[in-house]
């Protein structure tokens, strides 16, 4: 691995794919799409995107990646999923479908479209720790949340608890576990690329 510019794929078979490839660039990182295991297997680092998980991850098993990519997390990969990526990472989801599989990676119970319907968007300012510079502006899209985390795994955001936020106000929206991290919004789509940073930092320090 190169720790200036380490290799990252982004899990190519759904979602929103260019938007993680750029701003991973903008971070530092070499970037490549993953879609067989062989691409899996030369990547330093991977990123599950927001889409639809219930679709990647029947994906996975189509393509022949489920088993190696949980083969890899064990080993130690660094893997970052944001959204859909979060429910996957979990070793436990709420209002999943029996057909869904799970990657995990992360000692976490989360709620599968917490947030509501695709018109039920929301937005919200967090503080993220590990993260310097103020608040990051959020996107959460028919998002998950986090119901609860183990011993082993770091709350990194919460929603605000303000009016507005409604239910959502003091749910767990970022964790970390090891080299794995997840994040219930999109930092991919606002331009902020504070997240893509830390974990391409994550990625060079594996």
């Amino acid at each position: 691995m190169s720790t200036d510019r380490p290799l990252i794929g982004v899990l190519a078979l759904q979602g929103d794919v260019r938007e993680h490839v750029a701003a991973l660039t903008a971070a530092g990182a070499a970037t490549t799409s993953v879609r067989r295991p062989d691409e899996l297997s030369r990547v330093d680092g991977l990123v599950l995107p927001g889409g639809e998980s219930t679709t990647i991850s029947r994906l996975l098993a189509t393509f022949d990646l489920l088993e190696p990519l949980r083969a890899r997390i064990a080993d130690g990969l660094p893997v970052y999923g944001s959204c859909a990526g979060m429910i996957l990472l979990a070793e436990k989801i709420i209002d999943g479908r029996p057909d869904q599989h799970q990657v995990g990676g992360i000692d976490m119970v989360v709620r599968r479209n917490a947030f509501g319907r695709q018109v039920d968007s929301f937005e919200a300012d967090l503080d993220v720790t590990g993260l310097d510079d103020g608040p990051v502006h959020a996107v959460f899209i028919r998002a998950p949340w986090v119901e609860s985390v183990s011993a082993e795994a770091e709350v990194l955001a919460r929603v605000p608890d303000t009016q507005a936020a409604g239910e959502a106000g003091g749910r767990i929206v970022a964790v970390r576990q090891g080299r794995v991290l997840a994040t219930a919004f999109h930092p991919e789509l606002t331009g902020d690329h504070r997240v893509h940073r830390l974990f391409t930092d994550l990625v060079r320090e594996a």
